[in-house]
């Protein structure tokens, strides 16, 4: 085997695993995409003797070019037209599911949280909760010293758990029966049962980015506001013949992709805790739905560490 093809397997075999990496740094597919086109460019001129864990070696090189594409988009979000949301992600299968601590860390919930921290921390978080790498190797990444990383990883482990909801098994026919009819309430005007399906303090917020129409506010909380606003939004849906409104699996959790004819208009993504809607997100900016033309694969894990 030459070493180019001996670098494109190694890297073709980790590639779910690096741009899980990059996802969850970045909270943008396409951002990720760019990262690991980069990255494999850097690693196609590594002398392959010199590397003693592929593994090891390729997420130091992910992480460290995702942070560099963090800290580069840094002023594009701070100037984006209302709520930034992460790109919402097709899962090209539920297997997400069966892994609760993959499934929570690409919620949509968690990667809005993990916005509120400093670049470095959210690596360290990332690469240390989720996907075990040790210290060293996350200081490598970073370029910290160790002692800094660890401090980086209680600092950060103890914001998120004291802002997270405790996250139970997903029960994949439980989910998808409260989002049909959550949509069923929404589009046939029904209040009630909708008012019976949402949280007391349910938040919802809607990324357009200044590019699509937004119902209402862009960020709403409690039920007695959201409820109205969200009939008001899908109501309309039911009556035009061109709309269809389709399940999907987006970041492990229940979601809804609303097409307009051939052109995805939007996605909503609910998320749910003990039977009711506590935060949902609506994505209508284009640019970020663009992302969905394509599943995704992603996990924690590999079979092989050549």
């Amino acid at each position: 085997m030459s070493a180019t093809d001996e670098h494109a397997e190694r890297f073709t075999l980790l590639r779910p695993l690096l741009f899980t990496i990059a996802y969850e740094i970045l909270g943008s597919a396409t951002e990720s995409d760019d990262v690991l086109q980069d990255s494999y460019l850097r690693w196609a001129q590594v002398d392959l003797t010199t590397v003693r864990d592929t593994k090891s070696f390729l997420a130091q090189l992910v992480t460290r070019q995702a942070l560099n594409a963090l800290r580069a988009s840094a002023r594009r979000r701070e100037e984006y037209i209302g709520p930034w949301l992460p790109e919402p992600l097709l899962l090209i299968e539920h297997d997400a599911a069966a892994d609760i601590v993959l499934a929570e860390s690409v919620s949509m919930g968690m990667l809005v949280l993990l916005e509120t921290l400093t670049p470095d921390e959210r690596a360290v978080f990332v690469l240390h909760e989720v996907f075990g790498f040790d210290y060293d190797d996350i200081a490598t990444a970073v370029g910290k010293s160790v002692t800094a990383v660890r401090q980086m990883a209680y600092r950060a482990r103890a914001y998120v758990q004291a802002r997270r909801n405790r996250f139970g098994p997903i029960d994949a026919a439980r989910t998808a029966e409260l989002t049909e009819r959550f949509m069923t309430a929404a589009t046939t005007g029904d209040m009630a049962g909708l008012m019976s399906m949402l949280a007391p303090d349910v938040t919802w917020t809607t990324d357009s980015g200044g590019k699509a129409t937004a119902a209402g506010q862009l960020v709403m909380t409690g039920a007695e506001q959201v409820a109205p606003i969200l009939i008001a939004l899908f109501g309309p849906m039911q009556r035009r013949p061109d709309v269809r409104i389709e399940p999907v699996n987006c970041n492990s959790e229940p979601a809804v992709a609303i097409y307009a004819g051939d052109r995805l208009e939007g996605v909503v993504l609910l998320e749910i805790v003990e039977g009711r809607v506590s935060n949902g997100y609506g994505i209508r900016n284009p640019d970020k739905l663009a992302a969905l033309a394509i599943a995704r694969t992603i996990t924690r894990n590999t079979h092989e560490n050549p």
